[in-house]
């Protein structure tokens, strides 16, 4: 549609996971109208973070050292690990302050539609944190979709065995929601995890 560059750049941020063309075409305008310096430091950050950030060599998180804070923190409960499918997901779940524990990003979920099996994802690795014997329980905090659910289906199976306690975060109706445009999955697990009042 655009010549050279332009369209290189919208074919680029298109590629990028949530951004539409309509989206990739927005960016692209706006990076044109910005100033050098601010194109320049966007620059920068990108590749900043590509030769400065890895994925922590215990949990998989993103860190700039071999272990993330998460992992290098002594408050932290060993007893438990959250096992969650990317890195933003620690992120949402260290954002409520209500979990102490370690956690293990597997990098993925299980989707055989997408070519992801078992075998592309840090199972492996956790299995091996689980081996020593110091964790009790499993938290399973996979995104409630079929690839979540068939990921936390195959890991409660895997360590099921193992004699340790494996849950799943609860899942329901949000806060503020309304129940008419509650879909059926949803409001089934919306009873199944009532609990009693009073």
């Amino acid at each position: 549609m655009y010549d050279g560059a332009v369209q290189d750049l919208i074919d680029e941020l298109g590629r990028l996971p949530g951004v539409g063309p309509k989206s990739a075409q927005r960016i692209a305008f706006h990076i044109l109208a910005a100033e050098r310096d601010e194109v320049r430091r966007l620059t920068a950050a990108l590749i900043e973070v590509k030769e400065r950030v890895r994925f922590c060599e215990v949990c998989g998180n993103v860190s700039e050292a071999e272990r993330c804070r998460v992992c290098l923190d002594p408050r932290r409960l060993d007893d438990v690990i959250c096992v969650v499918e990317e890195p933003k997901d620690v992120v949402a779940i260290e954002r409520t302050r209500e979990y102490r524990g370690r956690y293990h990003v597997l990098g993925g979920a299980i989707n055989p539609i997408e070519n992801v099996g078992p075998d592309d994802l840090r199972i492996k690795e956790l299995l091996g944190r689980l081996s020593d014997g110091a964790v009790t329980e499993v938290i399973l905090a996979m995104d409630p979709n079929i690839e979540g659910e068939a990921t936390a289906t195959y890991l409660a199976r895997l360590i099921g065995p193992m004699g340790l306690t494996v849950t799943r975060l609860a899942s329901g109706l949000p806060v503020g929601g309304d129940l008419e445009y509650a879909d059926e999955v949803t409001l089934g697990r919306a009873f199944e995890g009532r609990r009693r009042v009073g």
